[in-house]
């Protein structure tokens, strides 16, 4: 699978690198997080939450709306679901990392989505990119053996359990999901692949293959 930096121009599309918050000290403390074998994420982490970082990040990339940051770590060359939020998310890697992308424009009506249209971007260690709204995403792949670790900013409150009901796969028109059905968490909308490992109950949306990072 072919893979660019996100310093090519074709990442403009899907976000920018965030290079105006200095991101140093988060990078260190994300350092001494977790890497386990499978793909672990934590919508909040207080050991990431310094207040200097936490009111910069809030201040310049959110407009002074309250965030959270977690982390996303582990081990994964697949694609296996892609997501949605109604705003940007930061991701800020402490080790290189891969992100596979794509556009929510181009998701069909029917919420379905063709998996050759996503697209692989290497995060290298240290940086912070902004994936806009529009922007389908979901868990990194790793780049080394020693896995991935990538932290994840947020609105507050994204990501943790709903408490509303919602509607269900079988709830629509013409037979097509209301969205409302690929809601998974508060503000995550969630697009999987059969072969994804999802839980029951997850839409599948994603055609074609579900792509691995270390195949052509």
């Amino acid at each position: 699978m072919k893979i660019l930096n996100v310093t090519d121009p074709a990442f403009r599309r899907y976000g920018r690198v965030v290079d105006n918050v200095d991101v140093s000290g988060l990078v260190e403390a994300l350092k001494k997080t977790p890497v386990p074998a499978e793909v672990v994420y934590e919508p909040s982490v207080e050991a990431l939450e310094e207040p200097y970082v936490v009111e910069a990040l809030s201040r310049v990339a959110y407009g002074e709306m309250p965030i959270q940051i977690g982390y996303c770590n582990g081990h994964n060359t697949m694609l296996n679901a892609l997501e949605y939020h109604r705003d940007s998310e930061i991701n800020i890697a402490a080790t290189d990392a891969v992100l596979m992308l794509g556009l929510l424009t181009d998701v069909e009506p029917d919420h379905t989505y063709d998996t050759a249209k996503v697209e692989a971007f290497l995060v290298p260690a240290g940086t912070a990119v902004e994936l806009y709204a529009t922007t389908l995403h979901y868990a990194p792949c790793h780049v080394k053996e020693e896995g991935f670790r990538v932290a994840v900013v947020l609105p507050r409150g994204t990501n943790f359990p709903l408490i509303g009901g919602h509607a269900g796969l079988d709830e629509g028109c013409g037979g097509v999901p209301n969205e409302d059905a690929l809601l998974t968490a508060v503000n995550k909308w969630l697009i999987g692949h059969k072969e994804g490992g999802l839980d029951e109950g997850a839409f599948l949306g994603l055609k074609g293959k579900n792509l691995c990072l270390t195949e052509a």
